[in-house]
């Protein structure tokens, strides 16, 4: 390494002809070489005449980016240059350049009289062109209203100066794309900053927050199943429809009900699909036509595909009904039975071991909480910081006095959480590099790939519940009061000590003997 031959700065290579990064880019922009009218060094000069180093002395002092007289930089650089290393000025680590908020939070610009439609819509990208001053051409007003939202937010969550530098980019290139009066900022053109690796979501709260944002995206599920229906008759097409509102949105009129999970929502219309696929292509334009008959044809002989299409039809037909979009309920009239229910069996221990000793402290911890106290991925996805007191668990109204192995792991997983995101506000114990910026828990996928190719959340707390049931016997009084499960829930359990393949099987290394 050696000095840059520009700017003088210290760690320059030959890879760049021992200049700096930000000297490659100076001389190509500029070309002229002569001694600087301010510090007369023999460099590469710009448009006014001062040499990169005397810029950076003056940005040092007075903290601008715009050009000053020359006066100025005379007066900046009047006791000497203040030399640095190279490569290490970055708008990341200092802050991005917008305008300077007003010390009282400015009002939003009144609503103008009109407002001026687009000629044609185009979609945005910035895969291409990147974020290069697109930053500078949002409104000083509403980027100054938006920036009191975004210091909100990086104080209420804990955001590194990098992650606020994000933020604020991301909220003035989008502030940039305002073109007419009036016009309203759409969840679509958030969604371009994914291009450039932004953070959208941070993006999108904010101005939400700021009240630029139109929130005009359909719903995910909503998406899904209208691409599902699209098949379908338009009369059957519109009573799916009238479901699916009540299903996502619940109702607070007779008959009152509450919404209803996405995942809800997909499982039902996908094992009613098959039947109102079968329905439409018989000639039924309408689920009134539905006879009792009609649903016998449709289900399949036997097995879970008959329970699962049967639960599917019933749940269309009880909304439709009770919003009397149907003269009856054909499905209430034919029985489709039960699913058989599952015989939880026991993982092989070297995948549990190996999960125990990981590298990694949240799988680690994930495993051992799991394997020694059985928590539920509901559970573990909840679980804060201020439920872990005097080396207890308390959750759901239980204390669970921790076991040292997970002892052990929760003190190695803390201080790996304390060196990734030391400055994090989010009360969970689990964060990962998304939800550490914000007060969200983590999901069940994220739970599943820490715990490994082998491994599942609901398989190993299964384990574990039929190790306890080994080792006592089939003792359901036990595991309710240990575990906090229901009396069928144990039953499960120990009714399945005695499958053929767990009658001679001592008690896990997981569990009771350890």
């Amino acid at each position: 390494m050696d000095s840059c031959t520009n700017c003088l700065a210290w760690g320059a290579t030959r890879h760049l002809g021992w200049m700096c990064k930000g000297c490659a880019t100076w001389c190509r922009t500029y070309t002229r070489t002569a001694a600087c009218t301010v510090c007369g060094h023999e460099a590469v000069l710009d448009t006014g005449g001062i040499c990169r180093l005397c810029r950076k002395q003056t940005l040092l002092t007075r903290n601008a980016r715009h050009r000053a007289p020359t006066a100025h930089w005379q007066q900046a650089c009047r006791t000497g240059q203040q030399l640095f290393f190279a490569d290490l000025f970055s708008s990341r680590h200092r802050g991005a350049a917008i305008v300077a908020p007003a010390p009282l939070r400015p009002e939003p610009a009144p609503p103008p009289v009109h407002r001026q439609p687009v000629l044609c819509d185009a979609a945005r990208t910035l895969r291409r062109r990147g974020i290069e001053g697109l930053a500078r051409r949002a409104d000083p007003h509403l980027a100054a209203w938006a920036e009191q939202f975004t210091r909100e937010e990086a104080i209420r969550y804990g955001w590194s100066r990098d992650t606020t530098w994000r933020v604020r980019t991301g909220v003035n290139i989008v502030l940039g794309f305002l073109q007419t009066p009036g016009a309203a900022l759409t969840v679509d053109d958030v969604a371009v900053l994914t291009e450039v690796n932004l953070p959208h979501g941070h993006v999108t709260a904010i101005l939400e927050r700021a009240g630029l944002l139109t929130c005009d995206r359909v719903p995910a599920v909503i998406a899904w199943a209208e691409r599902q229906i699209t098949a379908l008759p338009p009369s059957m097409a519109g009573e799916v429809r009238a479901w699916l509102a009540m299903m996502y949105e619940g109702s607070t009129s007779p008959p009152r009900r509450h919404p209803r999970s996405e995942t809800t929502i997909r499982l039902h219309l996908r094992w009613a699909m098959p039947a109102l696929t079968r329905w439409a292509a018989t000639g039924k334009t309408s689920l009134r036509e539905i006879t009792p008959r009609d649903i016998r044809t449709v289900l399949p002989p036997t097995g879970a595909a008959r329970t699962q299409t049967g639960q599917g039809l019933r749940s269309i037909f009880r909304l439709l009904k009770a919003q009397r979009l149907v003269f009856t309920d054909p499905a209430r009239q034919v029985r489709t039975g039960f699913p058989a229910p599952t015989i939880p069996m026991p993982l092989p221990v070297e995948h549990i071991r190996a999960a125990l000793d990981s590298a990694d402290p949240a799988q680690a911890l994930l495993c051992a909480l799991i394997a020694y106290h059985g928590l539920t991925p509901h559970q573990i996805q909840r679980l804060q910081l201020t439920n872990i007191r005097d080396d207890h668990l308390e959750i759901d109204s239980r204390r669970i006095p921790l076991a040292a192995p997970v002892r052990r792991r929760l003190a190695a997983y803390l201080d790996h959480r304390r060196r990734h995101w030391p400055t994090t506000a989010n009360p969970h114990l689990f964060l990962h590099f998304r939800s550490a910026t914000t007060h969200a828990h983590v999901g069940h996928r994220w739970i599943n790939l820490r715990l490994g190719p082998h491994l599942t959340c609901r398989a190993l707390r299964n384990d574990r519940l039929l190790d306890e049931a080994l080792a006592t016997n089939g003792d359901a009084k036990r595991l309710t009061d240990l575990f906090g499960i229901s009396t069928r829930t144990a039953q499960r359990f120990t009714t399945t000590v005695e499958h053929p393949d767990l009658r001679d099987r001592p008690p896990g290394p997981i569990g009771h003997s350890r």
